[in-house]
């Protein structure tokens, strides 16, 4: 008899605890408890300790969290027929959790599916140069389009970022050999002007030695001294030739008439 009250007994404190512990429910504070009573929707509850009727009621718990979510790769073809392969991440969380319950079974699995939809439909329509130029640009209208459409199933897409565009071993030497170039480009037009302006600047210096008298002698002088400093053992001094012009006049008239013809000689 005292066995079969023992076993009674402990039958009798199962029941209880399973009976407690399908009543009583904990929510953490980033978490709601949708409420189902006789399947019908009541709403969310929580956070903290929430009674259920047994059997009756029924409590499908929804994390608030930001969930971070990878976009598995996928291969898209630009608007200028590039095939590229591009991923990227999503940011979102739920702000309806009675939506994101009765509106979709899962709602983690339906935003990546659209997201990955969006991203090869978005991308297809740039072009290459516009993808790696406007990313930003193409970020923002990826997270207004995902957005929207997630909205009814309670979701906020807060951020898409596109992480990797991996181009083509093709298109990646055809862009460094059009970065080269435009470098090379650029260093022969820096060098262009730099010859402009030294020769504008050579002739206003020239311009400077002859309109003020006596500047190109001191300038003369200078080259002189510059070139003594180096120590060099040759000097070369230039001189007008107004100066050597009387000497050469006495020279020539020293010189004996030619012979006129006819003569002897």
């Amino acid at each position: 008899m005292g066995l079969t009250s023992l076993i009674t007994g402990a039958v009798v404190v199962v029941l209880v605890l399973m009976f407690l512990s399908s009543m009583i429910k904990v929510v953490q504070e980033y978490e709601r408890g949708v409420i189902f009573r006789l399947g019908r929707l009541v709403g969310p509850r929580g956070p903290g300790l929430i009674l259920l009727i047994p059997i009756i009621e029924r409590m499908v718990k929804v994390d608030l969290r930001v969930v971070t979510m990878d976009i598995p790769v996928q291969e898209v073809i630009t608007r200028d027929n590039v095939t590229v392969r591009v991923n990227a991440v999503a940011y979102f969380r739920v702000v309806d959790p009675n939506a994101a319950v009765v509106n979709v079974a899962d709602y983690i699995r339906a935003t990546s599916q659209i997201s990955q939809t969006t991203l090869r439909s978005v991308l297809g329509q740039v072009e290459l140069d516009e993808l790696l130029a406007e990313r930003e640009k193409i970020n923002q209208k990826l997270q207004e389009i995902i957005d929207e459409q997630t909205e009814p199933w309670g979701v906020k897409v807060s951020i898409v970022e596109i992480k990797d565009v991996e181009l083509p071993e093709s298109m990646q030497r055809a862009m460094a050999r059009q970065a080269e170039a435009e470098r090379e480009k650029r260093a022969k037009i820096i060098h262009a002007e730099g010859e402009l302006a030294a020769a504008s600047q050579l002739a206003e210096a020239a311009r400077t030695l002859l309109s003020v008298p006596g500047a190109l002698q001191l300038r003369f002088l200078q080259t002189l001294t510059e070139i003594a400093a180096e120590r060099n053992s040759t000097i070369i001094f230039p001189v007008p030739i107004d100066l050597l012009t009387p000497f050469l006049e006495n020279r020539l008239a020293q010189v004996p008439s030619a012979i006129q013809p006819g003569s002897d000689d």
